[in-house]
């Protein structure tokens, strides 16, 4: 017997036959489109390994050096892609740019645990003063100690000392007055430790740069705190404050 349905009562009728047919080809060709893929090329794993490894943000030119790129143009399409596979598999963790270059972190939800495990709450935490201190000059940068004194209304040396020695600010060079004072700048560290990748990311920072009118506002130092390598301290810094 033949089991196919030929006459007016065969399923499905053939009216519905050219609709049915679209949607299965349109159903097929979803099923076959390729899955994101995982895979790391030679290229990605390279990039991948020197972003693990390393304790500070690396610019694009030392990744494409250390990881045997073409250019920096492709170091940048790489951290591109690894970052979609960190965002497609929930990794916990995420390339940023942080100061001038690349870091490989963990996300700001495992931060709390984090900090218990490493103690950075205790290493990090800034005093009342201290912190007073360094966000006048984040936000006034280049700015003498007699200008963050008057700003404060109090002395203001053994602070910034503090914060020097913490490489949070450097001395980026002397006023042109008389005695030519240091000043003060933010450093690469200082970036760092807010997680952003330039001065002008700091909150309200168009709104809380312009000084009083009575001061005369300096123009921020080009990136100063990104040209500045953490681990270099300026000459002068042992006579600061």
């Amino acid at each position: 017997m033949n089991s196919s349905w030929t006459g007016p009562f065969a399923w499905p009728p053939r009216s519905e036959r050219p609709a049915r047919e679209k949607l299965s080809l349109a159903v097929s060709s979803a099923d076959v489109q390729a899955p994101f893929s995982c895979i790391r090329t030679p290229q990605l794993a390279r990039l991948e390994a020197a972003l693990f490894v390393a304790d500070a943000p690396l610019s694009a030119k030392k990744l494409a050096d250390a990881a045997k790129l073409i250019d920096t143009g492709q170091c940048h399409l790489l951290v591109e892609q690894l970052n979609e596979m960190y965002d497609h598999d929930q990794s916990p963790f995420r390339i940023e740019q942080i100061a001038s270059g690349y870091q490989l972190l963990t996300r700001s939800q495992y931060s709390q645990w984090l900090d218990r495990i490493h103690h950075r709450h205790v290493e990090l935490k800034l005093t009342p003063p201290t912190l007073e201190t360094l966000t006048i000059i984040a936000y006034r940068q280049p700015i003498t100690r007699a200008d963050v004194e008057a700003i404060r209304g109090v002395q203001s040396s053994e602070v910034i000392k503090q914060l020097m020695e913490r490489q949070l600010i450097r001395i980026g060079g002397e006023e042109d007055s008389l005695g030519r004072p240091y000043l003060y700048e933010t450093t690469k560290t200082f970036l760092q430790f807010m997680g952003i990748r330039r001065i002008d990311q700091l909150p309200n920072y168009a709104e809380l740069r312009k000084p009083p009118a009575t001061e005369t506002e300096s123009t921020p130092p080009e990136n100063a705190a990104a040209d500045d390598d953490s681990g270099e301290t300026n000459h002068e810094e042992s006579q600061a404050a």
